[in-house]
């Protein structure tokens, strides 16, 4: 009956153990004892019940002897198991089984919240840097635009303070002053489009305007005046 339990456990950890190898650098000795720990805890061995000899689990988990000696001399140090000539392995404790399995589980998490930090820490410099190289991009096809491309709307945004606030863009002969027209209007979310000369600029508003390569400098000093 054990035997069969032991097979079940067995493939279960072979499944288990390349994903192990993976997550962190624990010896082959350490994963068998932690493995056999987990064993004793699920009841698989009982208290006072001898597990198989180290040439069987050796076997099992496809190692030599002196690994699973390895494995069996840590289950003895923390108190899980009793090992003796004549006598075999005997389980002594599943409470400290349970211990020994909670502390490494707690130093495996704390080793995976590392990886997944220093993940994260250069999967966002490696954003920022695209964010960054993504906006130089924007400015200066922007650039290029404006001075190759007079049909591309600059914008413009209408702050407080401005004296032309409250005016129709007639009545401040925006084209006159400026040689900019003005295509759209961006205001509170909404874009009119063609407003017309007997629109009135408004704070906030962001004007669109077309022109030559001079017009954004003109259009700046007239709404700073």
């Amino acid at each position: 009956m054990h035997v069969e339990k032991s097979i079940v456990k067995v493939n279960d950890f072979i499944a288990v153990e390349d994903i192990m190898q993976q997550r962190t650098q624990i010896p082959t000795y350490e994963r068998i004892a932690i493995d056999l720990a987990n064993r004793i805890y699920d009841g698989k061995f009982k208290v006072g019940e001898k597990i198989h000899g180290r040439s069987t689990l050796a076997s099992e988990y496809n190692v030599s002897p002196e690994t699973v000696r390895r494995a069996i001399k840590i289950l003895e140090d923390v108190g899980i198991v009793q090992s003796a000539k004549g006598s075999g392995i005997i389980v002594s404790s599943r409470e400290n089984a349970f211990k020994y399995i909670n502390r490494f589980s707690s130093l495996e998490t704390i080793k995976d919240l590392e990886k997944q930090m220093k993940s994260l820490f250069s999967k966002r410099e490696e954003l920022d840097q695209q964010i960054f190289d993504t906006v130089n991009k924007i400015i200066d096809y922007s650039g290029k635009l404006r001075h190759t491309n007079p049909m591309v709307p600059i914008e413009v945004e209408i702050v407080p303070g401005c004296s032309h606030i409250g005016k129709t863009i007639s009545e401040v002969k925006f084209w006159q002053n400026t040689g900019g027209t003005v295509v759209g209007i961006k205001r509170n979310g909404k874009l009119i489009i063609s407003p017309g000369p007997y629109a009135s600029i408004l704070e906030g508003d962001v004007l669109l305007i077309i022109g030559d390569e001079k017009t954004y400098d003109r259009v700046m000093h007239f709404l700073g005046e």
